[in-house]
Formats: structure tokens, sequence, C-alpha cells
């Protein structure tokens, strides 16, 4: 098992034992720095966060992002990070006081952000067979879409049963941000332990999922990402990523699809187009043809 918190340089750890303990030593964990498991993570996007239970993905829960097929994982993964990338935004850097997420997700004793070198980090525990399919992270890719490769640590596990260990200890010490990571097989049992080790740490954890592997989970959300062409700029480079999205399914919410794209400097998800869902577009195109009939 490999941890890394720098790009590329990895340094080798010969046991659980001494993972847990470097991992511990990296994260230096602050007191007070417990999640309120009611807090959310809010997209700043109405028509999306209104689908979700109190406004927002729950912080302290399992969710569940799936990518449509396998040549879509890299867009999945891009979503994940988009999503912690805004997730570490919210100490006070790059979003309006409008679009803070919840006070319960900040240290408490920092309304406006912890002090400069004490930002907690984001977990991230990648096997070596999705690392052969897309590769490492890469700090580059990280910062295109607004993450702090600093902010990461890296856990790199030869076997399932080592990322499901390292996913549960990383949220048990209860000083990450949040932890991600893909499992390309999963069983209800054991979804439901990572849920509970969510809930109990209040941290957010993401879980990347192989379509062809999907089975009954207790996660409470569950996301189907693809790739959206992206806009370009006047140079014809790739100015922001864009994915198509759909909720799947949302435990006390609502399911929808939309295209949205993520603007990395301001930390800002956008609707691509205005009638994005498609339930909603076909409500709306219903409303109007009963109009014109009336007329």
């Amino acid at each position: 098992m490999l941890v890394s918190t720098a790009f590329p340089s990895l340094s080798l750890i010969p046991d659980r034992a001494a993972v847990l303990t470097q991992l511990r030593g990296l994260l230096a964990r602050q007191a007070g720095w417990r999640e309120d498991v009611n807090a959310t993570l809010p997209f700043g996007l109405a028509a999306l966060d209104s689908h979700l239970p109190n406004g927002g993905l729950a912080c302290g829960a399992l969710h569940e992002i799936v990518p449509t097929t396998q040549a879509a994982l890299p867009a999945a993964f891009g979503f994940v990070v988009a999503i912690l990338a805004r997730l570490s935004s919210s100490y006070g850097v790059g979003l309006a006081d409008s679009e803070r997420m919840d006070a319960h997700c900040l240290p408490h004793g920092f309304p406006n952000g912890p002090p400069y070198g004490t930002e907690r980090r984001i977990v991230f525990v990648m096997p070596a067979h999705a690392l052969r399919q897309c590769g490492r992270l890469s700090g580059h890719g990280l910062k295109s879409l607004g993450l702090n490769p600093r902010r990461a640590i890296l856990i790199e596990t030869a076997h399932w049963q080592d990322s499901l260990w390292a996913l549960v200890e990383a949220l048990r010490s209860q000083a990450p941000q949040a932890a991600a990571g893909m499992i390309d097989r999963i069983d209800l049992k054991t979804s439901q332990k990572l849920h509970l080790a969510a809930v109990d740490a209040g941290l957010p954890l993401l879980l990347l999922r192989p379509s062809q592997t999907l089975e009954s989970s207790a996660a409470a959300t569950r996301w189907r990402i693809d790739a959206a062409a992206g806009a370009r700029d006047r140079f014809g480079s790739y100015a922001r990523a864009r994915w198509q999205v759909q909720l799947e399914r949302c435990r006390n919410g609502r399911s929808g699809e939309w295209v949205v794209e993520y603007d990395h400097v301001a930390h800002r998800f956008s609707l691509v187009a205005a009638l994005a869902d498609l339930s909603l577009s076909r409500g709306a195109g219903d409303q109007s043809r009963r109009q014109a009939n009336r007329s």
C-alpha cells in the first residue's frame, strides 16, 4: 500500500499499522473538528439542490458516482474532484457569502475558515486496477478543476479489501475534510459499513463505482455521469468542464437530469441550458401545448 501527499513522489509503507500511523500524523487531527451529520454540501445550483434533502449533499453519508460507460470513467472522476474542490473552497476562498457551505461543514471556532497552514486534507483511495485504467492522480489535473494538489492525500492499494480498510480508517480518524475512492465491487453489507462510518464521522464519502458491477447499496445518493462537449475559449482550448449528470437515486429527495459545467476559478456549478433538466423540459412543453389549445 502506498501513501503520498505530493506528486509524483510516493513513499512505500510496509503494513497497515504503519499506514494508519502515517495517515494520522499527516492529517494532524484538530480538537473540535468533528462534523455535523446534518450539514450539507450544496452545489450552489438551485435546479439541482432542490432535488436534494436539505438543499445539498449530506456531509455524513456515502454517495456513489457511476460512469455511464467505461469510457466515461475519467469524466466521472472529474465530477468527484469538482465537488471536492467546491468543498475545499468553502474555507472562505472563491465563494460569495451567499454561496458558502453550511457552517457546520467548517471546523468549529473558524467561521471564516481555519488559519493559514491548518487546512484539512482530502483523502483519495485508488486501487491499482483503477490506476491502470485512468492513470495516477495528476497535480495539474486537480488544479485545473480548482483543487489544490497540496490538499490531497493519495493512498494507492493493491486489493479491494485494502481500499475498504483505508476508507473506513480515514473516516474514523475524523481528520480529513472528505474521503473519495474507487471500488470495483461492493455488497449491501459493506456499503452499509461505509455509510455508517461516514455518518459517525460526519464526513462525505464519494465512491466511484463501475456501472457493470452495481449491486444494492446503502448510499444516500447515486449519480450517473457522462462527459459533455466542453466549452471552448477564443483560442479553441477547453475553458470549463461539462458533464451530463443524472441523479438516479436520492434518499428523501427526487431524481433528475441536467447538463452542468464547472467554473474552477469561482468554484461554481451552472446549467449549460436553461432547461437541462429533462423532466422540467417535458413539463414545460406540455404546459405550452395546453396554453396553445386553450387559446
